[in-house]
């Protein structure tokens, strides 16, 4: 397989604040918001920037990232920013869209204010969602469901909390 290079560019980008977390867009793409209303989730899809180097995107492996996983994990199965293409996706609720100012208002998002935003995709369980998952032994008391993730202690998960 021969190395290739894509463009991406962004559609937007993170804003964290005191009054909370917005997805801004830029101009030229704030008629793709309509109809982005009428979904309660959506699958937001952006630039892991700050992790962005050489050295970065060479990561490969894992060096026991979660307390109670193995020792070494393949970076693909992992949901670490730390990835040859620094992509990354959050799927999140949607609280009000602004077409004219183009603002997405979401509860939280796992990243960080000025993230690029790459793509926005609405949420659909016919397409999203999964009936019966498979998941390692060590990570089966993480929460089912994503309304159930703000209350569970994530830090005690991981060997290198914040």
């Amino acid at each position: 397989m021969s190395e290739k290079t894509y463009k991406l560019s962004p559609i937007g980008q993170v804003e964290c604040g005191p009054e909370g977390f917005a997805l801004k867009i830029e101009p030229k793409y704030r008629l793709g918001l309509q109809g982005l209303d009428e979904f309660g989730h959506i699958n937001v899809l952006w630039w892991s920037h700050y992790l962005d180097t050489p050295e970065h995107r060479n990561v490969v492996e894992a060096e026991q990232p979660y307390k109670n996983g193995p020792a070494r994990l393949g970076i693909f199965a992992t949901r670490s920013p730390l990835r040859p293409n620094p992509v990354c996706v959050t799927t999140v609720s949607v609280i009000s869209v602004d077409i004219e100012n183009g603002l997405v208002i979401i509860p939280w998002i796992d990243a960080e204010n000025g993230t690029p935003v790459l793509d926005i995709k609405p949420y659909e369980p016919s397409g999203d969602r999964v009936r019966e998952i498979r998941m390692p032994e060590w990570c089966g008391h993480w929460p089912q469901w994503l309304e159930d993730s703000a209350e569970f202690d994530w830090e005690a998960e991981f060997v290198n909390a914040r």
